[in-house]
């Protein structure tokens, strides 16, 4: 019996069904019981046999809701329930039955028939045909006890010529129970398999549905599946780590929106692929959700379904930023070290001619009495003075010295280039200085003297870039165990992507100044094992981010 249980679909809840069942038998007695009335009056002994049922139903309704919602056992309180069924139909039949001639007969005899679907489909295939039996078993014993004579009412009425003939009756009626157990147990059985299969279909797709969105959200590549009209689907989550933008706030846009005024060129190449025509692929910009810009390679595919037709679109995003950014390294790296060997070469033959110049201006300014001409040769001996110092940052950008490395403090080192600043010349009242740092140490392995040059001419850069004012924001972050980030964020002018390209170039100033204190610092944070990295707008500030190896 436990067996065919198991047949039944595991989807569906046994609880469910019995409770259903409950409201349905109360509801079946109801009508029963109103019918009866209609049509035999509430006074009849069938109405007062049918009143009698009906409370009956009533009280066992109550019993089975209370046993289904505080107790566990629902595959035995099914069991209960069908043989209760049973016998409430051979008592309704028992009270209801009528003798007409040579036939006894009720018209609720029937009713064994809907107890026995009610047992294949709650209890499951092999109840269905002990169902039939149990029916055909409680009907036979019912009509032989009525020819055995055991009810008084019905003694009078029976005739010997008759039993034959009951007996036929009952016999047809017991083959016909078992028919439609065999059907039942039959239909049951089908439909449990169809609905194991369907069970088992539906679990191998939310499997493959679950490895599909798993080895999506896994491409190191932004992969996004639109219609055809380039509405969003999906997003996966590298699309969302390279766009800034979340899944749930872009589904259902257009993506081409995404890209801003390059949103042509996308919609575009979706217009081609969607008619069936293949799109090259498309470098360009996107903005991103915090204001920031990355360069993108896009790419745009049919997503075709079984039958070849195109349904969608797969739009993939491969982020060429640090790949970008690497060559253009590599070209300021090339640029600035032809530049360097050339300004060594021209410092180098500068000098000798630069001294002996000064040597004769001395000996000149010596032997002249003349207040006009010593004034005249004191602007010389300044101007070939500054000239010297230009040649000699030159030659140390050219030939740096070795450095002499130690474990330092950066939130020392940092403290200290800003105390400088604040006292120099560039400093002015207008100017706000803001720090945000940790008060414990943040140990690096670097010398201390070429960090202060460096933090010294990035905060002073910044301060020439906002004349009238502004604030210069000094921040320290820990974004890995082994990088420690320095941010310094101003509120100046800003510079065009082209400015940008070259600001690390020497002769290449900003701010009218000679043009070597940004090259220096790109030498000794590269010198340093680190990187810096420029992102500017013009007319919204600009913020230069230095990353350290810490130490280990």
């Amino acid at each position: 019996m436990e067996n065919s249980y198991d047949l039944l679909p595991h989807n569906e809840s046994l609880k469910q069904r019995l409770l259903w069942l409950v409201v349905q038998r109360l509801a079946g007695a109801t009508l029963l019981l109103l019918s009866v009335f209609w049509t035999q009056g509430w006074k009849s002994p069938m109405s007062t046999g049918a009143w009698r049922v009906f409370l009956c139903v009533g009280a066992l309704s109550l019993v089975y809701a209370l046993a289904l919602e505080f107790g566990d056992k629902h595959y035995w309180q099914a069991r209960i329930q069908v043989a209760g069924d049973l016998l409430l139909t051979t008592a309704l039949v028992w009270v209801t039955l009528l003798w007409d001639g040579m036939h006894a007969h009720s018209p609720y005899t029937l009713l064994y028939i809907i107890v026995i679907t009610i047992g294949a489909t709650v209890l499951g295939p092999r109840s269905a045909m002990l169902t039939a039996v149990a029916g055909a078993f409680l009907l036979t014993a019912l009509m032989l006890s009525v020819l055995l004579s055991w009810w008084p009412q019905y003694a009078a009425l029976i005739e010997p010529a008759s039993q034959p003939k009951l007996m036929t009756v009952v016999g047809l009626y017991d083959i016909a129970f078992l028919v439609v157990g065999l059907l039942a147990a039959r239909l049951t059985a089908r439909r449990v398999v169809s609905e194991q299969r369907l069970e088992v279909a539906a679990q191998s797709l939310a499997t493959l549905r679950a490895l599909h969105e798993r080895i999506i959200e896994s491409i190191d590549s932004g992969v996004v599946t639109t219609d055809l009209a380039g509405r969003i689907y999906t997003f996966n989550l590298a699309a969302q780590n390279v766009t800034g933008h979340k899944a749930a706030d872009v589904r259902g846009q257009e993506i081409y929106k995404l890209f801003g005024p390059e949103g042509s060129r996308i919609a575009e190449a979706i217009g081609k692929v969607a008619q069936g025509q293949a799109a090259s692929l498309i470098e360009t910009e996107c903005p991103t959700a915090d204001g920031g810009r990355v360069f993108l390679a896009v790419n745009v595919v049919p997503l075709a379904a079984e039958d070849g037709a195109v349904t969608g679109l797969v739009v993939t995003l491969q982020d060429l930023t640090g790949l970008r950014a690497l060559e253009e390294s590599s070209r300021r790296q090339d640029r600035l070290a032809a530049v360097g060997r050339m300004a060594a070469a021209i410092a180098h033959e500068m000098r000798n001619p630069l001294a002996a110049l000064r040597g004769s201006i001395q000996m000149l300014d010596k032997v002249s009495a003349d207040p006009t001409q010593q004034a005249l040769m004191e602007i010389v001996l300044g101007e070939s003075d500054r000239i010297n110092r230009i040649v000699t940052d030159y030659l140390t950008y050219a030939n740096p010295r070795a450095n002499a490395r130690s474990s330092v403090d950066l939130c020392e080192v940092l403290e200290e280039s800003l105390a400088n600043l604040r006292g120099g010349p560039e400093a002015q009242p207008e100017h706000r200085l803001e720090t945000n740092w940790p008060d414990f140490p943040i140990l690096l392995k670097a010398d201390a003297a070429q960090l202060k040059q460096a933090f010294g001419n990035l905060a002073r850069n910044a301060f020439q870039a906002m004349p009238q004012g502004g604030t210069l924001r000094v921040e320290v972050q820990t974004p890995n165990p082994q990088r420690r980030r320095v941010i310094f964020q101003d509120t100046g002018a800003g510079m065009t992507p082209s400015q940008v390209e070259r600001l690390f170039e020497p002769f290449n100033s900003q701010t009218g100044g000679v043009g070597l204190g940004l090259p220096i610092v790109y030498q000794i944070i590269r010198e340093h094992g680190g990187t810096i990295n420029v992102r500017s707008l013009a007319g919204q500030g600009t913020t230069i981010t230095v990353e350290l190896p810490c130490e280990r």
